[in-house]
Parts: structure tokens; sequence; C-alpha cells
């Protein structure tokens, strides 16, 4: 089963490579430039910066309650509000909850304010004080993006992150765009047979939808490396 791997140096890609195959059965290689992978959890950075992206613009407080950019309400608990920078450190006190993360069927994805608000996890400790890892926090992330900039987290996505930095095979879209599916790497239980599990489709989208290459993954990279800029690009301030 393939890997792909970039390495990046003073602001230029030093080494990008594939290794293995796409497809096990139609021996496939790996294609460093086509073949896409998802990188997971790594998503969150991509979230995390479209946050930023928004603080930047005065449109979005890293302490203000997240109440204020809902239309629901995270429940009361312990006194004290739940804020961005409590979801961007890990330590919002949510539980870590699994249901519905995972779908397969594309009639089965709900939108992603849907199922927030389907899925509220208890509140377990109080915000800011013990670090619990939260898909569903940072999704709730995702969600207050859309809301306040007044676009689709992955057209967000799109428009803001990856079309200036040139990252133009990469996406948050789900199910996978017409144009990016002859080129995405099947998964595998097993690196050396088996038959392939099927594509993912993450309920929460902004914790790891991600789908992307390894040169660009290294533009983001450099991007973030360089105080925010990768050319004449610039996805942040310094």
């Amino acid at each position: 089963a393939g890997a792909t791997l970039s390495v990046v140096k003073d602001g230029e890609i030093l080494f990008a490579k594939g290794y293995g195959f796409s497809d096990l059965e139609k021996r496939t290689p790996v294609d460093v430039d086509k073949t896409l992978f998802r990188p997971g959890s790594v998503s969150k950075l991509f979230t995390w910066t479209a946050v930023m992206q928004q603080v930047e613009q005065g449109k979005l407080d890293l302490d203000a309650d997240v109440n204020t950019y809902l239309d629901f309400k995270i429940p009361d608990a312990f006194g004290a509000p739940i804020t961005l920078r409590h979801i961007m450190t890990h330590t919002a006190g949510f539980e870590e909850i699994a249901t519905d993360l995972f779908v397969y069927k594309a009639e089965d994805l709900y939108p992603l304010g849907d199922y927030l608000k389907k899925n509220i996890p208890a509140r377990i400790y109080p915000p800011g004080k013990i670090v619990a890892y939260s898909n569903y926090a940072t999704s709730l992330a995702g969600y207050i993006v859309e809301r306040v900039s007044g676009e689709q987290f992955a057209d967000y996505l799109a428009n803001h992150i990856f079309k200036p930095l040139g990252m133009s095979r990469s996406t948050f879209a789900q199910p996978l765009p017409k144009e990016f599916v002859p080129d995405m790497s099947l998964g595998y239980r097993s690196a050396s047979d088996g038959k392939p599990v099927d594509f993912e489709l993450v309920e929460s989208a902004p914790a790891g939808a991600l789908t992307s290459t390894a040169p660009d993954m290294a533009r983001f990279m450099m991007a973030h490396l360089n105080n925010g800029a990768l050319g004449d690009a610039r996805i942040l301030g310094e």
C-alpha cells in the first residue's frame, strides 16, 4: 500500500516522493504530484488557520463565548463559557464522542450544522483546565467560520487557503469531486494485501475531511514557516 512524503527547507520543497501502490490490485504506483491521500486530523490546522483569518478581520474574538456565534446553544456548565481559544488548545472540556463520525454513503452525510446540533457531547471538565482532544469542538470552530464568513466550510478553505497558495490538488469537499476520484489512493487495513476499505465521509468535516497531495501540503507548511506568506500570497499576517 502506498505512502507519500514531502520535505521542505528554506521556503522550497527539498524532497518529494511517492512510495508503493495507490491500488494494490492494479499495481498502480503512487505519483507524488497526482496521487491523493487523506491526512486525517492534520485537517485541523486548516480549520485553525481559517479561524485566525476571521480573527484578523475582526469577525471573531478568541475569548468570546462561542454561543455568540452559533444558531444553537452549547449548554452551560462549570459557570464558565467555552471560547475559541479553549477549542483551539483542546481545553474546551468536552467528552470525546465517535457517534456517526464516519459514514460511507453520501445520503447519510448530515450538513455540518445539523450534525453539531444532533451530537452535542457532555461537558466533563471546566474549560481551560484539562487537555481533552475534541473532534466535535474543532468542527464547532469550522461551523463558526461558515457562519461569520457566509461561505460553506469547504468553499471557504478553497477560496481563502487553497487557491491563494496554489494548492490545486486539495479539497474538503465530500463526496470527492469527480475530477479527483481517479487519483485517490485506496485505503487498506494491511500494507500488503486485502481489499480496500470504502472512502470515509467524515461527518465532523473540519476535524478530518481534507484530501490532498504531498506537494500541496508542502505549500501550506512553507506558508506557515514563512510567517503566513508563500511568494506573493499571504494567508495570515506575520
